[in-house]
């Protein structure tokens, strides 16, 4: 099974910015599809952004403009740049990574972020 380590959660302002990285202990590149979700307090989990093996990219309406997903193949890694946070955006943040071939999902371990003045 794919391990997948994530880092960069934290407490931030509103207005500020922070950056969610993701490393998979194997190979990515045409094997998995990578992804963020969140889950706020009471609230189901919710998909973030998607990021296709081919660099295809996808948002939660809430989130385009503001979010920004990446993936870096050479290194495992899947990378979520936040900015201009608010505090809607307060939730447990998790990397997702869904296998092309069968459609397993692979879920980080979760990290907090919170957006409070």
């Amino acid at each position: 099974q794919v391990q997948l380590v994530e880092s960069g959660g934290g407490l931030v302002q509103p207005g500020g910015s922070l950056r969610l990285s993701c490393v998979a202990s194997e190979t990515i590149a045409g094997r998995f599809r990578m992804g963020w979700y969140r889950q706020a307090p009471g609230k189901q989990r919710e998909v973030v952004a998607l990021i296709s093996g081919g660099g295809v990219t996808s948002y939660a309406d809430s989130v385009k403009g503001r979010f920004a997903i990446s993936r870096d193949n050479a290194k495992n890694t899947v990378i979520l740049q936040m900015n201009s946070l608010k505090p809607e955006d307060t939730a447990v943040y998790y990397c997702n990574a869904r296998r092309v071939l069968g459609g397993l999902d692979f879920w980080g371990q979760g990290m907090q972020v919170t957006v409070s003045s």
